[in-house]
């Protein structure tokens, strides 16, 4: 009951307030399920691209908090092949930051920040990281080969239609994900998580 009303109210503020760059909406009959979609900020490697999310509300929300994957595969040292984020406010206390207080606009907000300023010291893609902090400009080419081939859109058909035609973006993550680890003659096993 407190999860419905909440999502009720913060979705309406994001309808009327949007934070700039970032849209969310409640796909039909989808009580505990959000998406989201994000705006690659300007000067970054990711700038053109628009980064569809994935949110699933827990029945205990806002006690507990929102689990938020990216669908359209990112070059970045703090997103994993699945989507996956390393972020404090989505986890709980101790390890995390997330509070009540919180909210899905904040932590979007959050995540369009991490997506413009990477924290290489906490990765969950550690040979991504170690290109960020040691060829940076390699990195960028990278992030910004990614972001042409799977985030800017080519045509101007439904976003549904675009989904619907793309490829398994597992599938698709771990072959440009090896692909780029072949380039940078890596190994996949120096690909380590450090954040779980």
């Amino acid at each position: 009951m407190q999860r419905a009303s909440r999502l009720k109210r913060e979705l309406q503020m994001l309808s009327t307030e949007p934070p700039p760059g970032i849209t969310c909406w409640q796909p039909e009959d989808q009580v505990d399920e959000l998406r989201a979609q994000i705006v690659g900020g300007d000067g970054t490697p990711y700038e053109g691209g628009l980064f569809t999310l994935e949110i699933k509300v827990p029945e205990r929300y806002p006690f507990e908090p929102p689990n938020i994957r990216f669908l359209t595969p990112i070059y970045h040292p703090n997103i994993d092949n699945a989507g996956r984020i390393c972020h404090d406010g989505l986890k709980l206390p101790p390890k995390g930051a997330w509070r009540p207080s919180l909210n899905i606009s904040t932590i979007l907000t959050s995540i369009q920040l991490l997506m413009a300023e990477p924290n290489p010291d906490d990765p969950l893609m550690a040979d991504i990281s170690s290109e960020f902090k040691y060829n940076k400009q390699l990195f960028v080419e990278n992030a910004r080969k990614w972001t042409e081939k799977h985030a800017i859109q080519k045509n101007t058909g439904s976003l549904k239609s675009q989904v619907q035609s793309s490829p398994d973006l597992k599938t698709s993550r771990k072959r440009d994900s090896v692909d780029t680890l072949e380039e940078n003659k890596k190994k996949p096993e120096d690909a380590k998580r450090a954040c779980l």
